[in-house]
């Protein structure tokens, strides 16, 4: 993705470490949800999200010898040397202006870490109307692209990388391979399925890799192209059997009492790891109520469709009037996790209408929720996420979505888990 040249600040901080950072990128907001990010050689490397079409990261070089080997062919010889100089001069804070002229790898970079973000924060909602990634095809995408940008990595860690994930993901070869060869013409899908099985190949022999899986890719290759039967439809393909749900023992929740007060709880992607809660803004909901003297909080949370069914220690946490959180630990049951917890009845005493608040997290994942003042902020921040995700659906769902030049070196393309995403059968 070769482009014009673009404005970047370079400056060394008191602790020795470079930075990169383009000139106007506004002061980074520390949400993890809107980061996407990569390590590579001596640096770490980030992307706005939802911005995916933003080709320029921001770098933290800590070791700028390690980081010239890729500094000059994603920003341009001219950073590359400002980067250089920084490190042994002190250009005082505001650093100096360098000219960077981003490349192909550029973009793949971006695309890389845009991929990864995919991975860990893509917003799959049911109510929501978001459908889920398959992980397996996303990940063969993703070893592709970390073969494809090894100059990012020092020696054999791209190639260690892209290995890793073959082997992880290898079950996805099959449907992968049938979804290229099913394909009626040689259009833009049928092309990037290609290339992506054409660089797993070649990592894959790179690495030594050998197997069944591996040695019917190499075959289909040689075969030289689609069979050019009717086109196969990846939700097809990509489906899993469906899964039979343990119910949980013992009383439903809102059986009897009077209510007190209920509401939606904050759903703080953050809190716990993909897969287990679903995405939408009101999938936590809550209701108090009063059982005699009793005072007992409820919780429902939706569950994602590939929450795990046993052995999870997700909770509920409740804070009533500003008070010290109680925890309510949660059970699978269907398609919701439910939870109930007794209550002092000095909580909810003295306060016509008691101020609750709940959220869900997963104890030991949990990083710091952030502060009151920035709910307003955080939810904002997945509403524009929520969007940039059904852009990139509606994108990969028509014959338009084609790109001049190599999907990999364009972040705006859609994945191949996008695409098949975007066609599903699934009710979303």
């Amino acid at each position: 993705m070769a482009g014009a040249g673009v404005e970047v600040r370079v400056a060394r901080g008191g602790d020795g470490t470079v930075r990169v950072v383009p000139v106007g990128e506004p002061a980074p907001v520390e949400r993890d949800f809107t980061r996407a990010v990569l390590e590579v050689a001596g640096a770490v490397l980030t992307w706005p999200v939802p911005d995916d079409s933003v080709g320029l990261p921001s770098a933290e070089i800590d070791d700028p010898g390690r980081a010239q080997q890729w500094l000059w062919v994603v920003y341009g010889e001219g950073v590359a040397a400002a980067v250089h100089d920084c490190a042994d001069t002190d250009t005082g804070p505001t650093g100096v202006r360098v000219t960077a002229h981003p490349t192909a790898l550029t973009g793949g970079s971006a695309r890389l870490a845009l991929g990864h973000w995919a991975a860990r924060w893509w917003p799959a909602s049911y109510p929501d109307g978001i459908p889920t990634l398959e992980p397996a095809l996303l990940g063969l995408e993703l070893a592709a692209l970390t073969h494809h940008c090894q100059q990012l990595f020092d020696g054999d860690e791209g190639d260690d990388r892209a290995s890793e994930l073959i082997v992880e993901h290898q079950e996805a070869l099959d449907p992968l391979i049938r979804w290229w060869r099913g394909e009626a013409q040689q259009t833009h899908t049928a092309r990037h399925l290609e290339s992506v099985l054409r660089l797993i190949d070649d990592a894959a022999d790179t690495a030594g890799l050998d197997g069944p899986a591996l040695r019917e890719l190499r075959t289909s290759l040689y075969r030289q192209g689609p069979t050019g039967g009717p086109p196969t439809a990846p939700a097809t393909l990509f489906t899993h059997p469906d899964r039979a749900y343990a119910l949980a023992a013992g009383e439903q929740l809102g059986a009897g009492g009077r209510l007190i007060a209920r509401g939606h709880g904050t759903n703080d992607w953050r809190r716990y790891p993909p897969g287990f809660v679903d995405a939408a803004e009101d999938a936590v909901a809550w209701t108090a109520r009063a059982l005699g003297a009793r005072r007992r909080i409820e919780v429902e949370v939706v569950a994602h469709s590939t929450a795990p069914l046993a052995g999870a220690q997700l909770v509920a946490e409740v804070h009533v009037n500003g008070g010290d959180p109680h925890r309510v630990p949660l059970t699978r049951q269907n398609d919701l996790w439910t939870g109930r917890r007794e209550l002092a009845p000095e909580l909810l005493a003295g306060v016509p209408t008691p101020h609750i608040e709940v959220g869900v997290l997963l104890p030991g994942f949990d990083p710091a929720p952030g502060t009151p003042e920035d709910a307003a902020g955080t939810r904002a921040a997945r509403e524009a996420v929520r969007a940039l995700v059904r852009r990139r659906l509606t994108t990969a769902a028509t014959e338009h979505s084609a790109h001049d030049g190599s999907p990999h070196d364009t972040p705006s393309a859609p994945f191949l888990a996008e695409t098949a995403a975007a066609v599903t059968d699934e009710d979303y």
